[in-house]
């Protein structure tokens, strides 16, 4: 009898222990969240596409030039819209200003060129997310002209799975059906911002399906396709995607004081 209580002593000592290291790991894990100002984390589909994606915060997010392939870099982030040469032909500007070039200018970031597309915009003066098609980075709706950022793409439409095919064609959304790297940006309904980018090749329509099924917890309200394939490209502690290695023009980088 008392070599059982013995051993029931040990085992809950041991349990105790072992909860505890736990806690301190995970309050740990926390921190160096919080250091870096994102989280990471991985899923596979259910259709077998395998995605990459990092969680933060908005107002972590600043669109950066960079002419470089992403994980050459000492960016944290993922690539950004769509360019021809070094030119940006999606929207990409912070606080008013460009990142590419003069603002105004073409390539600079300053437009969607040739569509309105889905444009992701941050309002830091409300601290509201949401996506606004536009051509020109003036039609977009902010508070304050000093205080966003907007990013440029296609829109997912997410929340009407019987209209998002028809919008994204509208806004020529490039090779929709083909097996191809992908990335894209969503956000939940706590203002939490989802970085994601493909290891796997699939349509635009199962990426998105990926996206529903395996990010935000069934919480996720909007978001938008970035430029992909091989300009699908990831750098963070946890993992790195090279796309097919070519330079992309953009990133969205994320930042934390």
């Amino acid at each position: 009898m008392v070599t059982l209580l013995v051993i029931a002593a040990v085992a809950a000592i041991l349990f105790y222990v072992l909860l505890n290291s736990l806690l301190d790991r995970d309050a740990r894990n926390e921190r160096i969240d919080l250091q870096n100002g994102y989280r990471y984390m991985t899923a596979q589909s259910s259709q077998g596409m395998k995605l990459h994606a990092l969680i933060t915060k908005p107002q972590n997010i600043e669109p950066v030039a960079i002419n470089a392939n992403v994980a050459d870099g000492t960016f944290t982030g993922i690539n950004g819209g769509f360019f021809y040469g070094q030119d940006l032909l999606s929207i990409s500007i912070k606080d008013g200003t460009a990142i590419n070039g003069e603002t105004g200018a073409y390539g600079s970031g300053s437009e969607n060129v040739k569509y309105s597309r889905g444009t992701l915009v941050w309002d830091g003066a409300t601290a509201l997310l949401s996506v606004q098609k536009a051509g020109p980075w003036t039609e977009l709706a902010v508070t304050d002209a000093s205080n966003f950022w907007a990013q440029g793409g296609i829109s997912m439409t997410l929340n009407d799975d019987s209209a998002w095919r028809e919008a994204a064609m509208l806004e020529k959304a490039p090779f929709p059906d083909d097996m191809r790297l992908r990335s894209g940006v969503v956000y939940d309904q706590n203002g939490s911002l989802y970085l994601v980018v493909s290891e796997t090749k699939g349509t635009l329509e199962q990426f998105r399906a990926a996206i529903k099924e395996q990010i935000g917890g069934g919480k996720l309200v909007d978001g938008i396709f970035l430029d992909g394939d091989g300009s699908s490209q990831l750098l963070a502690r946890e993992a790195t995607l090279r796309g097919d290695n070519r330079p992309v023009v953009q990133m969205l980088r994320i930042v934390h004081d």
